[in-house]
């Protein structure tokens, strides 16, 4: 575009109004939206991007990380846990609402849609994944969760209460009387000045992801969203909130080389995990926190590196399993990514490595100050989501705080007075001045180096005098900043982020300069202070904009925890101000001993001649090919869609009933049916379930998946009416397997068959029908018919039945019994693993004890598990052999099993031994028996 946008009045401002204003469409932001609008509030929903497919949901979800459901966990125990992962610097309140409010959520986010992994009975099935808690659950529809929550801000009844303005970037809180009553910001399409009214303001608006520059140099490569560049950090700090715990970063292990992260949370439930490169297990902390990435940070700079996530010793269906999660939800690239590498996890460990540094509330605790009601220390600001600092709060967290923010928020009407006429004069220069000088320097170059810095000096292990130099540069920056140039109006937007990225780099380096301390292992690693003091700094470190606006710190003590942790003593007291971050005197290496020449008349300061200053340090930005630069490329030519196709797509946004969408699901193409039952799935009008189970019999393959995609996310919603069952039980009879698939799923979810359905089903020639006729089978405790499918050629078939047997509701040993002969290792590590559901008597706790000498480590390790439901007098002795395998994981599961028999004298001594295992994992569950 050569011609550069024209600089709109300040007085042609388009003037929204509404009660609530929800800036970021993302997890927190569209949950705020749907409450508030709930109890009756007019509610204004701005986004950057698109709602549809914005935030950090955008790709999907492969699970929850900390989803508390009863009798699996326990709410004070998850605050315990967060309490030690965050070094005993937490609000306990806030997070006690994430606690005890997840379960509702979980509940709610069920009834719209979402679909939670459960097991054949309908449980959820919950994975422990760190040695501490089990909170994992798993999202085997995961990638459609933005779609779901779409839906439901398209309701009729919610499109009501909610208006969605897209490509609408807000820039500042607009405050009158020390309360928010709106903001201001620009339409990203079209320039224009945008003004909001509210009673209420919500900021969602997600972490700080674009804030270190990634190892590959890119500037958008990040381990989060590209697009969170700390619009909401920059905005509360200017309406005058307070933020906390800003200098504990969040840094993530992912793989090397690509901008995601491994996925530990789905691997190691498969049973993959961490190892340097001789195949050790090395991570001692028992949960997420900075001291695990310590760890991993100082495994990389060992002779020990590289770092692996192992899953190369796991058998094929289980990798499939794993690959049918990774490569398909929340970053699905990582197939192509392993592919054009020749890499198959299979035969490659997967090759990690530590993201770069970011701000992020819920995935480490550094955001926006709020209180168990989501309110910031500005009356009628909420933060919530990723945004707010409510430690290790994740996606669940999200929507708890959202829902909590739109609640309380929805009380306020909309302002009617003045709007501040200074604080939009500042946010329209602050978006428009780009335009003055559109041959500036250009974003991406600006960008790149002010990024670089971050890395340079910011990032950890930090030092007083390399935060001292960040914080020079970042002040230089401004200057430089202030003479980018634009002419379109997405060039504006990444001009205005990289004003947000540069705020949150200055309040990165001026908070970990204020907190004289190390605390959270490499989050906050302080070579000059290395030692952690409880003593003067078990405090939340806030930060404010001064009247002044200079950046001013406050300590601020623990509060009393509501759930006791031994490990730290908060003491209640008064606030001690800090005032301004004091920098460590960098000019010169060294006392200056003499007084510095003058300089020359023609010697310009530095940071006043801004194309110079960027000139003279170019960036891998500027480069041809490089990401920030655009390349000529050949249309795309595209045919054009059916007439059909167009009014199906316009009536979708309506919201439509079934009988608007019946002609298009007997449309005779195809296109247009599967575009309907697309449409249908996101609409779910009454009756919906028969129409869709009946399309699972369309001559058109692609309508027949699509009925079947729509059916599986939707199981959770749809009602279990006969009707429905009926067309499911016929579609068992269409030839494409993956129908008959998916109709067993359904009708075992919907509880709509019985077991000569799931019985008949174990004689399809489709391996994993068969497997999902075991499931079906179990969920009605089939035992004798269960038992029957012992005989499968399949080894998966073998191996589900095992574990069928044992999550029966009353389980017995005697049906393994086939299963403990079996041929394949995996069928009989599967079936002793089993014993210790069903029970392990005496005759079945010897062959266990014979198992431990199997030539398969897999059936060792299951024969290691078995005997934690034996005597102790046959168990232990066996057990304590055990742990002299030359598997880890034989080893972790007899330690395991030997903790079930602590009581017993000669167990206590057998851990013991182990305390000393060179296996992380086995050392840390031996040590257990001590507490």
């Amino acid at each position: 575009m050569d011609t550069t946008l024209a600089i709109p009045d300040l007085a042609d401002a388009t003037e929204l109004a509404c009660d609530v204003l929800v800036i970021g469409g993302g997890t927190a932001g569209t949950m705020a939206a749907l409450t508030a609008a709930g109890r009756g509030a007019n509610v204004l929903l701005l986004e950057k991007a698109h709602v549809r497919h914005s935030g950090a949901l955008a790709m999907g979800m492969d699970g929850v990380n900390n989803a508390i459901i009863p009798g699996r966990a326990e709410p004070d125990d998850y605050v315990a846990e967060i309490t030690r992962a965050n070094d005993g610097v937490v609000d306990q309140s806030t997070v006690r609402q994430t606690a005890t409010r997840g379960f509702d959520m979980v509940k709610r986010l069920e009834s719209y849609g979402v679909k939670f992994e459960k097991d054949e009975h309908g449980e959820y099935a919950v994975r422990q994944v760190h040695r501490s808690g089990s909170y994992v659950l798993p999202m085997p529809e995961g990638k459609d969760v933005k779609k779901v929550l779409y839906r439901q801000l398209r309701r009729r009844e919610m499109r009501e209460r909610i208006r969605i303005e897209n490509r609408v970037m807000p820039v500042r809180v607009l405050t009158s009387d020390g309360r928010a009553v709106g903001a201001a910001g620009f339409n990203t399409r079209t320039g224009e000045f945008v003004v909001v009214r509210a009673g209420a303001v919500i900021l969602a608006t997600g972490p700080c992801g674009r804030l270190g520059l990634p190892a590959s140099g890119y500037l958008y490569g990040t381990y989060e969203n590209p697009t969170n560049a700390g619009d909401g950090y920059a905005m509360a700090y200017h309406a005058g909130a307070a933020l906390t715990g800003i200098e504990c970063f969040q840094i993530n292990p992912l793989i090397k080389d690509y901008n995601g992260p491994a996925c530990a949370y789905v691997a190691n439930p498969f049973g993959g995990y961490q190892v340097n490169r001789h195949g050790e297990r090395f991570v001692e902390s028992d949960y997420w926190s900075g001291q695990m990435m310590a760890e991993f940070a100082a495994e990389l700079a060992s002779d020990r590196a590289p770092v692996y996530l192992k899953l190369s010793h796991l058998p094929e269906e289980t990798i499939g399993a794993v690959e049918s999660i990774l490569h398909t939800t929340e970053r699905p690239t990582r197939g192509t990514f392993h592919e054009g590498r020749g890499h198959d996890y299979r035969t490659h460990d997967i090759e990690m490595h530590i993201s770069e540094i970011g701000l992020c509330g819920g995935h480490s605790a550094s955001g926006v100050r709020v209180d168990a009601h989501a309110r910031t220390t500005v009356p009628r600001l909420y933060a919530a989501g990723d945004l707010a600092c409510v430690p290790h709060n994740y996606m669940i967290g999200a929507f708890v705080f959202g829902d909590l923010a739109g609640e309380d928020a929805s009380q306020f009407p909309c302002f009617e007075g003045e709007l501040p006429a200074d604080q939009l004069a500042a946010a329209h220069e602050l978006i428009y001045r780009p335009l003055r000088n559109p041959d500036g320097p250009p974003q991406p170059q600006v960008e790149y180096k002010l990024r670089r810095f971050v890395n340079d000096y910011v990032a950890p292990p930090k030092t007083g005098a390399k935060l001292s130099l960040a914080v020079e540069a970042f002040e230089r920056m401004r200057v430089e900043i202030e003479g980018m140039g634009a002419r379109t109006p997405h060039e504006l937007m990444r001009c205005a982020e990289v004003s947000f990225i540069r705020d949150c780099a200055e309040m990165a380096a001026r908070s970990s300069l204020a907190r004289t301390e190390s605390r959270w292992g490499l989050y906050h690693e302080r070579l000059d202070h290395p030692e952690q003091d409880d003593a003067s700094w078990l405090h939340h470190l806030d930060l404010r904009k001064s009247p002044s606006g200079a950046m001013e710190f406050t300590a601020r003590p623990v509060e009393p925890y509501v759930v006791p942790v031994p490990e730290f003593t908060p003491v209640a007291g008064p606030e001690r101000a800090l005032g301004e971050a004091v920098l460590v005197p960098v000019a010169t290496a060294g006392r200056r001993e003499t007084a510095p020449a003058a300089r020359g008349a023609g010697v310009i300061s530095a940071g006043l001649d801004v194309s110079a200053s960027v000139t003279a340090e170019p960036s891998d930005a500027a480069r041809p090919g490089h990401p920030g630069t655009e390349t000529a490329q050949d249309p795309v030519v595209v045919s054009a869609p059916s007439a059909s196709l167009l009014r199906l797509l316009a009536l979708a946004e309506e919201s439509p009933d079934l009988e608007a969408l019946r002609p298009y699901l007997a449309d005779p193409d195809p296109a247009v049916r599967t575009a309907a039952v697309t449409a249908l799935g996101e609409t779910v009008p009454s009756g919906a379930g028969p129409v869709l189970a009946d399309r699972l019999r369309d001559g058109a393959p692609q309508v027949r998946a699509a009925a079947a995609a729509a059916l599986r996310e939707l199981v959770e919603v749809l009602p279990a009416e006969a009707e429905l069952g009926t067309a499911l039980r016929e579609a068992l009879g269409v030839r494409d397997p993956a129908v008959r698939t998916a109709a067993l799923e359904v009708l075992r979810a919907l509880r709509l068959a019985e077991a000569p359905v799931y019985a008949a089903a174990l004689a399809d020639a489709d391996l994993e029908v068969r497997i999902h006729a075991v499931r079906g089978l179990v969920a009605v405790d089939a035992v004798e018919e269960l038992a029957a499918a012992a005989a499968d050629p399949a080894r998966e078939v073998r191996v589900a039945v095992a574990r069928g047997i044992a999550a029966v509701h009353a389980p017995v040993p005697e049906p393994l019994g086939p299963l403990l002969a079996d041929p394949d290792p995996l069928v009989r590590g599967a079936a002793l693993a089993a014993l210790a559901a069903t029970g392990c008597p005496p005759a079945y706790a010897e062959r266990a004890a014979t198992a431990l000498s199997d030539p398969a480590w897999q059936a060792r390790a299951g024969a290691a598990a078995a005997l934690k439901a034996a005597a102790p007098a046959e168990a232990v002795p066996a057990l304590a052999k055990a742990l002299a395998d030359p598997n880890a994981d034989v080893r972790k599961a007899a330690v395991l099993s030997l903790l079930a028999h602590r009581a017993h004298p000669d167990a206590q001594s057998a851990l013991a031994t182990a305390t000393r295992d060179p296996d992380a994992d086995v050392r840390a569950y031996a040590a257990r028996a001590a507490g």
